[in-house]
C-alpha cells in the first residue's frame, strides 16, 4: 500500500502545471512519465497511450504547452526515491492491502444496493399514499388515480444526501422519506375523520333529507310521549275519582253509623218535619263540611236564605260556596279574617254591611239578578245593603257543587282551614228569583214556611262529612231563646 501511495505521489510531483515553462520541461515530464511506466507492461501502454498522447489530452494555455498530464494511478513495482522504504516490505504488504480494499469496495457496493432498494420501496409507498390522499381529498367522487406526474417527478427529483452538492455527512434520504410518509399518514387520518361530513356534503339533498327524517322521528316520539302523558293523566284522574268516591262512601257510612249510635244512645230525634234540623261544625278545619246532593240549574237571578250562628273569634268564614268546573268562585258568601262579609259571583265581589259575630242566631238572605248586576243583603228580615254592577249579565252556570261550611278552591275540594265556618246552619234554601222584602221578613219572623223552589232544606238532601253532625232544630224557638 505504501508503494502504491508513493508511486502516485511521484507521478504528481513529476507532472505539475507551469504557465511559463519551456518545452524542455514538458519533454522532461513526458520522459519522466515514460520512465515510471513499467517497460514489461506493454498492455498498459496500449491502454493509456504514449506520453505525448497523455500530455496532449490535458488543457493548454493559448499558444502554450499543456498545463498538466492525465494522471495514471497504476500500482508500480518501483519505489519513489524519497520514500526510504524497501521494495520487499511494499511488495509484502501489497496483496493484503488490496484484499482489504476490495472487501471494503464490495461492502460499499452492497450497502449502496440496499440503500437503492430501500429508496425504491419508499418511493412506491409514497406513490401509493399519494394516490390514496388524492382519492380522499376528491371525496370519493372519482376512481383512484395515479400520483400526479409532477408530484412523482418532484419526489424522484428531490436531492439526496451525499449527492448533487449535499454534504456527505447530512442525514440519509431515508430519514426524509420517513418524515414525508408520516406527514402524509397524518393528513390521511385527518381526512378520513372528516370523510362522513364530506360524503354527506357531496349530495346536495342529503342534509335536508336527514333533517326531515329526524324531524319526523322527533314528531313521532313527541306524539307517543303526549299519548303516554294523556293516558297517565286519565289514569290518575280515574284513580283520584275512585279514591274520592271511596272516601265519600266511607264517610257516608261512618256518618250513618254515628247517627245510628246517637239514636240508640239518646232515643229517636226530637223532630218530625224533614226541615227541622241543623248542621253543626264544631271545629275550624279543612275536612268538616256539609254537601247538598242537588246542584243548581242555570240561573239569571237567585235568592239564598239561611239561619246561622257563628262561633268564630274573627271572621265567620264561609257559610256556603258554589263551584263549577270552569269557576271555583261562582257563588260564595265569605268573611275571612278582619275583612268584611263579601258576596262573590263569578269571582266578582260586593261587600255586605252585615254583622254576624255576636255568636247568636241570625237570619241572612242575599238576592241577585243578572240584569245590571243588582244585589241586596238582609239580616234578620231587614235590608242592610244593596248595589249593582255585580257580574252584570252573567248567568249562574249549572252542574256545580254546593258546599256548606268550606270555601272551594277547586270543584268540590281543596279547602282552606282559615276560611272554614265554625258554628251551626239551618233552613238553607235557594230560589230562582229575587224574593220580595216582605217575603224575606216573613221568613225571618217565622210567619211563613216558604221553601226554596230550587233547593229545599231536607234531611235527605244534605250529607255531612269529617265529623260535622246533624241535630234537631226549631228555628223560631232557638231564635227566641237567643
Amino acid at each position: 500500500m505504501l508503494a502504491f501511495l508513493g508511486a502516485i505521489i511521484c507521478i504528481i510531483a513529476s507532472v505539475h502545471p507551469a504557465g511559463t515553462a519551456a518545452p524542455a520541461a514538458a519533454a522532461d515530464n513526458d520522459s519522466a512519465a515514460a520512465a515510471l511506466l513499467p517497460a514489461a507492461d506493454k498492455g498498459l501502454g496500449a491502454l493509456h497511450g504514449p506520453a505525448e498522447a497523455l500530455a496532449s489530452a490535458g488543457p493548454r494555455l493559448p499558444g502554450g504547452p499543456p498545463l498538466f498530464s492525465r494522471f495514471v494511478c497504476t500500482p508500480l513495482s518501483t519505489e519513489c526515491p524519497a520514500t526510504g522504504t524497501g521494495s520487499a516490505a511494499g511488495s509484502a504488504a501489497g496483496p493484503e492491502e488490496l484484499l482489504a480494499l476490495r472487501s471494503a469496495a464490495a461492502q460499499l457496493r452492497r450497502t449502496a444496493l440496499e440503500q437503492k432498494e430501500r429508496i425504491r420501496m419508499d418511493q412506491e409507498t409514497i406513490r401509493e399514499l399519494t394516490g390514496k390522499l388524492s382519492r380522499c381529498e376528491g371525496g370519493l367522487r372519482s376512481p383512484p388515480a395515479a400520483a400526479p406526474p409532477a408530484a412523482a417527478a418532484g419526489l424522484r427529483a428531490a436531492p439526496r444526501p451525499g449527492t448533487m452538492g449535499h454534504p456527505p455527512d447530512e442525514p440519509p434520504a431515508v430519514r426524509e422519506l420517513e418524515e414525508a410518509v408520516r406527514t402524509l399518514q397524518d393528513r390521511i387520518d385527518r381526512i378520513e375523520q372528516e370523510l362522513p361530513a364530506r360524503t354527506n356534503g357531496s349530495a346536495p339533498t342529503a342534509p335536508a333529507l336527514a333533517r326531515d327524517a329526524l324531524h319526523t322521528k322527533m314528531e313521532q316520539l313527541e306524539e307517543q310521549l303526549l299519548s303516554k302523558i294523556l293516558t297517565l293523566q286519565k289514569e290518575r284522574q280515574a284513580a283520584s275519582t275512585d279514591h274520592s268516591q271511596q272516601q265519600h262512601n266511607i264517610e257516608k257510612e261512618l256518618n250513618s253509623l254515628q247517627n245510628r249510635v246517637t239514636e240508640l244512645e239518646h232515643g229517636p230525634l226530637g223532630y218530625s218535619p224533614p226541615d227541622a234540623f241543623k248542621v253543626t261544625i264544631p271545629v275550624q278545619n279543612n275536612y268538616m263540611y256539609a254537601r247538598m246532593k242537588k246542584s243548581l240549574p242555570e240561573l239569571y237571578a237567585f235568592t239564598i236564605c239561611m239561619w246561622l250562628k257563628s262561633k268564630a273569634l274573627a271572621g265567620i268564614g264561609t257559610p256556603f260556596s258554589y263551584s263549577v268546573p270552569s269557576q271555583a268562585n261562582e257563588i260564595v258568601l265569605l268573611e275571612w279574617g278582619s275583612n268584611p262579609l263579601e258576596l262573590l259571583i263569578n269571582d266578582k265581589v260586593a261587600q255586605l254591611p252585615l254583622s254576624l259575630k255576636d255568636k247568636a242566631w241570625h237570619h241572612v238572605c242575599v238576592a241577585w239578578t243578572t240584569r245590571d248586576g243588582k244585589w241586596s243583603a238582609y239580616q234578620d228580615g231587614e235590608q242592610r245593603g244593596a248595589g249593582e254592577n255585580l257580574a252584570s249579565w252573567h248567568s249562574i252556570r249549572p252542574q256545580g257543587v254546593l258546599i256548606l261550611g268550606q270555601e272551594q278552591d277547586t270543584l268540590g275540594g281543596r279547602f282552606d282551614a282559615t276560611q272554614a265556618f265554625v258554628g251551626e246552619l239551618a233552613q238553607f234554601g235557594v230560589w230562582d228569583h229575587m224574593l220580595a222584602p216582605a217575603e224575606i221578613l216573613a221568613l225571618a219572623n217565622c210567619t211563613s214556611h216558604l221553601q226554596g223552589n230550587v233547593i229545599q232544606w231536607d234531611d235527605q238532601a244534605v250529607e255531612v262529612f269529617g265529623g260535622a253532625s246533624k241535630a234537631g232544630f226549631a228555628a223560631c224557638e232557638e231564635g227566641r231563646k237567643a
